[in-house]
This record gives C-alpha cells, sequence and structure tokens, in this order.
C-alpha cells in the first residue's frame, strides 16, 4: 500500500512540473516546439541585424542568444522585423549567416528568372531617375521606371514560368514611351527569356529577346524615312558573394540592329568615309556593367557600376566605324 501511494505522489508531482513549465513556457513564450526554426534575423530599425535563439519575449522586448555577443535584450518598439532561418538551407559558413537580399532578382540593369518575395517590394534609385519592383503574385511582378523628368518611362512585368531545384526560367517585357519627349510620339519594347542557374546568393543567367522602337515623329517630319527600329538582344550575367555584405555583379547587353544604310549611292567625296555601296546594315553595341553592390542592412544596399559602351557603326567605312565611352554609375536600393 505505501509502494502505492509512493508511485501516485510521484506520478502527481511528475504531472504539476509538467504544468508549471508549460505554464512558465506560456507567459514568457519560450519556443519549445523543435519542428520549427530557432534560429532568427531580427533585424532593428535603425539597420542592425542579430542571428540567433529568442529565449523569451514578454511583449515589450525579446531575450536573444546571438552566436556574436551572447545574450542580449531588444526593445519591440526598436525591431523592424523577425525572420525565422534555417542555417542548414541558407548558405552558412563557419556559423557565419548569408542572407537573401530583397534585392538579389536583378543584376545591375538586367534581372534573373528568380520572383520577388512577397512584401519584398524594392525601389532603385540611380544618376538617371527612379524605379520600382512590385509583387503582384508569388511568381509576377511588375516594374515602373523612368528619368528624373518622368521622360522617357516605362512599365516592366516578369513572369516565372518554371523552377526545379537551381535551374529557373521567366519570360519578361517593357513597353516605354519617349513622354513629354516629341509628345510621346517614340514608342518601344523588349521582350525577353531568360534561364537562371543557381539560388538567390549565387547564379548566372542568359537572356535572349527583340526590341524594337517606333519612331512616329520621326517618320512625319521625314515622309519617306523607315519608322520602326528592330533589334536582338542577349545578355549574359552573374553575381557572387565576395564577404559577409558584398557582392560582385557582371552585367552585360549585345546589341545587333539590322537597318536600311542612310548612306547608300552617295557618291559626295563628302561621304568618302561612309559606306555607300550596302544598301542595308547592321550595327552593333556592347554595354558591359561590372558592379559590386553592398548590403547596408537587410532592407539597403548601395552599388557601383564601372559601366562602358562599346559601339560598331557600319554605315561608316572600316577603321571608323568603332567607338567606345565609359558610363560610371551610382544607385541605391532600398525595401519597402
Amino acid at each position: 500500500m505505501k509502494i502505492h501511494l509512493f508511485k501516485l505522489s510521484f506520478v502527481l508531482f511528475y504531472l504539476v512540473t509538467i504544468i508549471q513549465i508549460q505554464e512558465f513556457n506560456a507567459q514568457n513564450n519560450v519556443v519549445t516546439d523543435s519542428s520549427e526554426p530557432t534560429t532568427f534575423l531580427v533585424i532593428k530599425n535603425n539597420g542592425g541585424e542579430y542571428i540567433g535563439e529568442i529565449i523569451s519575449d514578454d511583449g515589450r522586448e525579446i531575450l536573444m542568444v546571438t552566436k556574436s555577443i551572447g545574450k542580449i535584450f531588444i526593445y519591440k518598439s526598436d525591431i523592424s522585423s523577425i525572420t525565422p532561418i534555417d542555417l542548414n538551407t541558407t548558405n552558412s559558413e563557419m556559423g557565419t549567416f548569408k542572407k537573401e537580399s530583397p534585392f538579389s532578382t536583378r543584376y545591375y540593369f538586367t534581372n534573373n528568372a528568380l520572383p520577388i518575395k512577397q512584401n519584398e517590394n524594392y525601389a532603385l534609385i540611380h544618376l538617371f531617375g527612379p524605379e520600382i519592383q512590385l509583387t503582384v503574385t508569388p511568381t509576377t511582378s511588375l516594374g515602373i521606371m523612368c528619368s528624373w523628368i518622368a521622360s522617357p518611362i516605362g512599365i516592366a512585368l516578369k513572369q516565372q514560368l518554371y523552377t526545379k531545384n537551381n535551374f529557373h526560367l521567366s519570360l519578361g517585357t517593357i513597353m516605354g514611351s519617349s513622354g513629354y519627349i516629341e509628345q510621346g510620339g517614340i514608342l518601344g519594347g523588349l521582350h525577353w527569356l531568360t534561364m537562371t542557374i543557381g539560388d538567390r546568393v549565387k547564379n548566372f543567367s542568359f537572356s535572349a529577346g527583340y526590341g524594337y522602337i517606333v519612331d512616329n515623329a520621326r517618320a512625319i517630319f521625314y515622309n519617306n524615312v523607315n519608322k520602326t527600329q528592330n533589334a536582338m538582344v542577349i545578355s549574359f550575367a552573374g553575381i557572387t558573394p565576395v564577404g559577409k555584405k558584398a557582392s560582385l555583379i557582371f552585367d552585360s547587353m549585345i546589341i545587333s540592329n539590322k537597318k536600311d544604310n542612310p548612306n547608300y549611292g552617295r557618291t559626295n567625296s563628302w561621304w568618302r568615309n561612309y559606306n555607300n555601296t550596302d544598301k542595308e546594315i547592321t550595327n552593333s553595341t556592347l554595354i558591359m556593367m561590372p558592379s559590386l553592390r553592398i548590403n547596408q542592412s537587410y532592407e539597403k544596399a548601395f552599388q557601383l557600376s564601372l559601366a562602358g559602351v562599346i559601339r560598331i557603326d557600319n554605315s561608316k567605312m572600316k577603321g571608323h566605324n568603332s567607338s567606345s565611352f565609359p558610363v560610371p554609375t551610382l544607385s541605391w536600393l532600398r525595401k519597402f
């Protein structure tokens, strides 16, 4: 009888202890479910970032154990976001977390086939004008870009078509107008297909597309001028991390357009340095944009591009038909 009473007392003590522990955890919001991620990325309003385990949350502040500085209390009013992460699947090296950036869907000018994540809309501000990119669906994004005088202006749309493991495929389009310039008489478009191999931290993309410009204003002024110019466009681009917060970007565009030779048939000596024998000519333009992107925080980045343009104009005679010039640019990216 005494043995049974002892067993019953032990069971009651065990149950009471378990209930008290659960009540304590509930009151202090301690994470005990091992099936959920236990590592979090905490971003403060001032851009500070902490990675570690949240021990408690009393509604006013959280107690966090970080790998870099140990335990730290953070007021919730100072926190911008708390994101669960899995260090086993997010490119962890030697305990250092290399996070995915909200800007990881683009290079300097072109983009890859990965979609913009929900609630990770961003704006890009550079020397030539602003741009915003918005999430429409989990696989569709919409962009608006223009100069600082809102002319020209363009609308971009990207749709992810396929994704499996580290292979991604998307379709993109840009439709633009000259806006106030020429009373909107110049219209253009670019439609392309992109193949990307890699993840959001490190990847390589190849794109191919077709572009055109319809110059209604020029066609009206010069009655016999072809108002449409077409071009084939291809792009090679890639990104790779070079530190905790920096990434190297290579972006490029190769544009090839065929058109009527404006110098065809001219015999005046003034045109001796120009090609007057070919009725049609093909001009080529290579734009290279090596860039460095520095993530100041999860929501902010700065990038520098030492871009350059090489152009071959086949309306001129060989030896005089190539030119090149640099276009160094700065830009800032902001998540909103």
